[in-house]
């Protein structure tokens, strides 16, 4: 199969995955084409386009994003609350419209981040924040990452659409449950999740964060009469559009709709917060015009606040991967948005000591999209005198060995790197998709190796044997085989896979990319210093230093070694050429826009024997500079670096 089929083939089932939720192939035929592609264009670096699946992954850091304004200013809807202010929204738009027929569509309220996109001949070019309204920031390589968003559709003209981008629940509670763990400050809500990646200069970051997307409007109708035609019209060019909409003439079928939404929006995998109505008819939108920044023809029907009493009878703590001790409040059984609330997420010491929460206090509790609510506030004026002050324990509460907690830091932590709790929440890591995503050993599983006494460890896994395995209960043949295949096939992974399986603190894949852009093994990893790492773009003191010490612990380099006996990858996987020899030692930094993707450079000079770096230092030997070069331009002349264009680098390899 040539190149342009395997794209056509991954763009067909992308979007019967991501847009139509109707999966025609297993993930593992999937990854098979995926591959298939990656290696073709490994060999054939020039065929490599913009819209090509690969290019999902993310690039080089950005120096910084691009200011862009909007054609058509991406304007605000007016909010109502009530029911009442949704009818006299109905009072206004027919009192406007007298004699008319007038028919609403009526919308989820996607809670993320306004975003346009451009596409030219069928293909995604261009995606831009909203900013104030006119002007705002290209995202292009970050909105690349999303894969619901279609890099090629079925229009071949100059389209525009506008949608919102969101992190769903799931994607939300993993990340805030990997800060907490590693000590970092978490999200508030999915919102500013999606927001804060969204905007982040390294795309391979924002890919490591799953990000989703609806779109809802189309900036250049054609023939199309009505916004629901415009929807359909998107549905059938193949972007995703949320199909939870419908269509109704009358007012009060409409609040009757936006009110059904105020509990069951606890079942979406995405938060919503609120409605949009909408004119149905684009030329009585015309006729309805605009007031100030705002459409006559639409409202949101913002809905009310999550929240609920309750109290707290006891605080328990949980045991994280990395050790972290969690408090939780256990509450008296509370129903709240359709659910009945046992417990509330209370983060950390400091957190009670800032809200005074005690044992026995009544409180408001709030849900804000965590599936563990947290608690707002205390209810001062309810406590009784009997509440009891919270203490940290000075054991751990599975293990019983001592626990600490580092100067500058909020988490207590148990010092038992064998604790069983720790050991459980590191596996499922481990295992995990983004790490080494061994299909098939899942939580449930991972919880009886480790009560057994059959894992210890992480490499404990590539030992087990498929008669240890049926002698679990509740294990049968073929579910222990295909265990056993998965560990196997999980040896030939990525070395930025394995880095991030290692559960370093502050690493996340992203790290894990950058470093392998900088060493191509884990033995030149766990010999680097900090300071080296400082060199490189995003890695801080915080993570450099972090890094650094978990190669220094003798435990952690027999788990590597205990690796590699096993047959797990522990190198960068990298074909050289019979050009290897023309860079080798040459290190090279690239700036500026590049006439073809940068990563078929980056290629090219990996292929060559040489390295790449995002950051200029006094190690680098050259920096490829394109069109508009930032700061690394600047650096580098300060520094008396060697700078070549593209046919100059060229004419080098």
């Amino acid at each position: 199969m040539n190149i342009e089929e395997l794209r056509k083939q991954i763009h067909y089932h992308d979007k019967k995955y991501y847009i139509d939720n109707t999966p025609e192939i297993t993930d593992y035929d999937y990854d098979q084409l995926m591959q298939e592609l990656i290696e073709l264009e490994k060999e054939n670096t020039a065929l490599i386009t913009p819209d090509s699946p690969t290019q999902r992954v993310g690039g080089v850091p950005a120096e910084e994003f691009q200011q862009v304004k909007h054609s058509i200013p991406m304007l605000s809807l007016d909010n109502t609350y009530n029911e009442e202010d949704i009818r006299d929204f109905d009072k206004r738009v027919r009192g406007l419209l007298p004699n008319e027929t007038i028919e609403y569509v009526v919308e989820l309220k996607i809670d993320g981040i306004g975003i346009s996109l451009v596409y030219e001949h069928g293909k995604f070019v261009r995606g831009v924040t909203r900013g104030d309204g006119d002007v705002g920031e290209d995202v292009t390589a970050n909105l690349k990452t999303i894969k619901s968003l279609p890099l090629v559709i079925d229009y071949k003209e100059e389209l525009e659409v506008r949608g919102e981008v969101y992190m769903s629940k799931t994607t939300f509670q993993r990340l805030n449950q990997e800060k907490e763990e590693n000590g970092e400050q978490l999200f508030a809500n999915p919102r500013n999740a999606a927001a804060g990646s969204i905007r982040l200069l390294d795309s391979k970051i924002t890919a490591s964060r799953p990000l989703d997307i609806f779109l809802y409007t189309l900036c250049i109708l054609g023939d199309i009469q009505t916004q629901y035609g415009a929807l359909m019209c998107m549905n059938v060019m193949g972007l995703k559009v949320n199909t939870l909409t419908n269509i109704f003439s009358d007012i009060e079928y409409v609040v009757e709709y936006c009110n059904s939404w105020i509990e069951k929006r606890d079942n979406l995998d995405y938060e919503i917060d609120g409605m949009v109505i909408k004119v149905n008819s684009f030329k009585q939108q015309q006729e309805l015009g605009f007031t100030g920044r705002s459409p006559r023809w639409a409202t949101a029907y913002k809905f009310p606040a999550r929240r609920a009493i309750s109290k707290i009878e006891d605080i328990l703590i949980q045991v994280g991967r990395t050790g972290s001790l969690t408090p939780v409040a256990v509450l008296t059984p509370t129903p709240l948005s359709g659910t009945t609330i046992t417990r509330a997420l209370l983060h950390n010491e400091d957190e009670i000591r800032r809200k005074d929460i005690r044992v026995g206090d009544t409180v408001l509790i709030e849900r804000a999209g965590d599936v563990i609510p947290a608690v707002v506030e205390v209810l001062l004026d309810k406590r009784t005198g009997d509440e009891v002050e919270f203490v940290m324990p000075t054991s751990c509460p599975v293990c019983g060995f001592s626990v600490e907690r580092p100067e500058g830091e909020a988490v207590t932590r148990c010092t038992n790197m064998s604790c069983p709790a720790q050991l459980k929440e590191y596996l499922k890591l481990f295992v995990s998709r983004d790490a080494m995503y061994i299909d098939g050993v899942g939580g449930s599983l991972l919880e009886k190796l480790v009560d057994s006494g059959l894992v210890k460890n992480a490499p404990d896994l590539y030992f087990l044997k498929k008669e240890d395995l049926l002698k679990l209960d509740r294990v049968g043949e073929r579910s222990a085989e295909k265990a056993i295949e998965a560990i196997e096939q999980s040896k030939g992974n990525s070395l930025e896979r394995f880095i991030y399986a290692l559960g370093i603190r502050h690493v996340g894949l992203g790290t894990a990319e950058r470093l392998v852009a900088n060493y191509v093994s884990i033995d030149e990893i766990a010999e680097t210093t900090i300071e080296e790492l400082m060199n490189i773009t995003d890695i801080g003191e915080t993570v450099a230093t972090s890094i650094v010490q978990y190669f220094s612990q003798e435990s952690n380099r027999q788990l590597i070694e205990r690796f590699k006996e096993a047959g797990v990858n522990t190198q960068e996987i990298v074909e050289v050429s019979d050009t290897a020899q023309t860079l080798t030692d040459k290190t090279f930094v690239i700036t500026g826009s590049l006439s073809v993707p940068r990563d078929n450079f980056e290629s090219l000079i990996k292929s060559a024997g040489g390295k790449v770096s995002s950051s200029v230092s006094k190690n680098t030997n050259y920096i490829i500079v394109g069109e508009s070069p930032g700061s690394k331009y600047e650096k580098a002349v300060k520094l008396g670096i060697k700078i070549i264009s593209e046919t100059e680098f060229l004419d080098m390899v």
